[in-house]
C-alpha cells in the first residue's frame, strides 16, 4: 500500500475511533458494555478467518469440549474483546477517584512487599481480561509503572493509546532503547509492565508448553530477571460487571537460579504455566483468535490479517505523526 493510501487509512481508522470514544463517555456503563459485546458478536459473525483461528485453537486446547462448546468460548471471547475496547475507551476519560471506585485489588500487598524488597519488580501479564484498565489503576493505587509496548502502525491510534496508557503516570517503553529505559525504570522504583503471551520470532524466542503445544515465547522477562535480580508478580485484571474490575496480584515466580539456557527456559515455562491456570479459569477472556501456535501439521498455517490495528515486529519505536 502506497504511503498516501496507507495515511488516508489512517486517518480515517483515526476519525472513526475518536468519534466511538466521544459518544460513548457520555453513554450508561451498561449501554456501553452491551455495545460492545454486539460489536464483538458482529466480528464473530463475519469475520471467518479469525473465528476459525479462535474455534481451532480451543478445540486443540480443550479436546474434551465439543465442538459446540468450543463455538460458544469463541463467541464469548469476540464479544468480550468487544467489551474491553468500549469500556476502555469510557474508563480513560473518568477522574482518578473515579476510576478507583470501579476497581476492587486482590493481594495488593504482595505488590508493596516486593517493592520494599528493593530489587525492582515485573508486573507479568497477558492479552487476558483488562490488562489495559489494571496499567491505569496500578499507577492510581501502588504507583506509576513502565509498559512494555510494542507501537500501532498506525501513528494516530498509536498516540492515542499511548496516551490512554500515561493518563495516570504511567511510560511507554518501546524496543528501542527498551532495555536501558527498562533497567532505568526498576532503579527508579518503578515497576514494569510485560506480556509474554505472544508468538515471536528470532533468537530471543524459546518454545515452552502452553497447552501442552509448544509456543514460541520471549525470553526477554527471564534474561532481564536473571540480569537484575527483579521479582516477578503475575497480574490479572477480571471483569466482574459492565465498567467494574478485579485486579489480582499473585505469587510472585520464582526467578531463574542463573541466566543459562536451562535455567531461562525454566523459568519462562514456568511463568507460562500461571497464564494457563488463569486461561483455563477463565477461557473467555484470552485472545484465542492470536495465532499463538505455529505447529500445524504439513507446514505452517496460513497468515490472518490482524483483527485491530498492527503492531508490526519490525517496529521499535513510536512512529510519528505526519501532518
Amino acid at each position: 500500500m502506497s504511503a498516501g493510501h496507507a495515511s488516508t487509512r489512517h486517518r480515517l481508522e483515526y476519525g472513526t475511533v475518536t468519534g466511538v470514544a466521544w459518544i460513548i463517555r457520555w453513554l450508561p456503563w451498561a449501554v456501553v458494555h452491551h455495545a460492545g459485546r454486539t460489536l464483538g458478536f458482529l466480528f464473530y459473525a463475519f469475520d471467518r478467518a479469525h473465528r476459525r483461528v479462535a474455534v481451532g485453537n480451543l478445540e486443540r486446547a480443550f479436546p474434551a469440549r465439543s465442538s459446540a462448546e468450543c463455538r460458544y468460548i469463541a463467541r464469548r471471547v469476540f464479544q468480550h474483546f468487544g467489551a474491553m475496547l468500549f469500556e476502555l475507551l469510557k474508563f480513560s476519560h473518568l477522574s482518578p477517584e473515579r476510576m478507583l471506585e470501579r476497581v476492587e485489588f486482590e493481594g495488593a500487598d504482595r505488590a508493596r512487599q516486593a517493592h520494599q524488597a528493593g530489587r525492582g519488580v515485573f508486573l507479568l501479564t497477558a492479552h487476558f481480561g483488562c490488562w489495559e484498565t489494571h496499567g491505569l489503576v496500578h499507577a492510581l493505587h501502588l504507583g506509576p509503572i513502565g509498559v512494555m509496548a510494542r507501537a500501532l502502525d498506525n501513528p494516530y491510534l498509536n498516540a492515542m493509546l499511548e496516551g490512554v496508557r500515561q493518563k495516570t503516570g504511567n511510560k511507554v517503553i518501546y524496543r528501542r532503547g527498551g532495555i536501558r529505559r527498562t533497567l532505568r525504570a526498576l532503579e527508579a522504583g518503578q515497576a514494569v509492565a510485560i506480556l509474554i503471551d505472544q508468538h515471536i520470532h528470532g533468537p530471543d524466542a524459546i518454545n515452552v508448553d502452553f497447552f501442552n503445544r509448544p509456543a514460541a515465547t520471549t525470553t526477554a522477562l527471564a534474561a532481564l530477571t536473571a540480569r537484575t535480580g527483579a521479582l516477578v508478580l503475575p497480574v490479572f485484571a477480571i471483569p466482574i460487571g459492565p465498567g467494574r474490575y478485579r485486579m489480582i496480584y499473585e505469587h510472585a515466580v520464582p526467578g531463574p537460579v542463573d541466566g543459562s539456557p536451562v535455567a531461562i527456559r525454566d523459568f519462562t515455562q514456568r511463568c507460562t504455566d500461571v497464564l494457563e491456570m488463569y486461561v483455563r479459569r477463565y477461557p473467555d477472556l484470552w485472545l484465542w483468535m492470536h495465532r499463538r501456535w505455529r505447529d500445524a501439521p504439513n507446514g505452517a498455517e496460513a497468515p490472518v490479517k490482524g483483527m485491530f490495528p498492527e503492531a508490526s515486529p519490525d517496529v521499535d519505536q513510536e512512529p510519528q505523526v505526519q501532518d
